[in-house]
């Protein structure tokens, strides 16, 4: 019988298949498999901590923002009792006078 011609995409498919099925039949082979399937877990893993950790940047951003605009005015209000109780011992002196 004559053989039939296969053309470029079916030898190439051909030659692809045996070349995995080779491939899975060596031990290396699927040792490295493995490890790169579990390489893709673990960033996997990393990429849903890595988001975790920007939620966890930005609220704490805020906070920082809330406790620089609370320390600016408790700085203000620390001058005004500073100042307050000064002027209350000079009148307090002067009464004693």
């Amino acid at each position: 019988m004559a053989k039939k011609k296969k053309t470029l995409i079916e030898e190439l498919a051909d030659r692809g298949e045996k070349a995995i099925s080779k491939l899975s039949d060596n031990p290396v082979a699927h040792r490295a498999l493995d490890a790169a399937i579990g390489v893709k877990d673990r960033v996997d893993d990393l990429t849903k901590r890595v988001r975790g950790l920007e939620t966890m940047e930005k609220r704490l951003s805020a906070l920082e923002k809330r406790l620089a605009k609370l320390e600016s005015t408790g700085k203000t209000a620390a001058r005004r009792t500073a100042s307050t109780a000064r002027s209350a011992a000079s009148s307090a002196r002067k009464r004693v006078s």
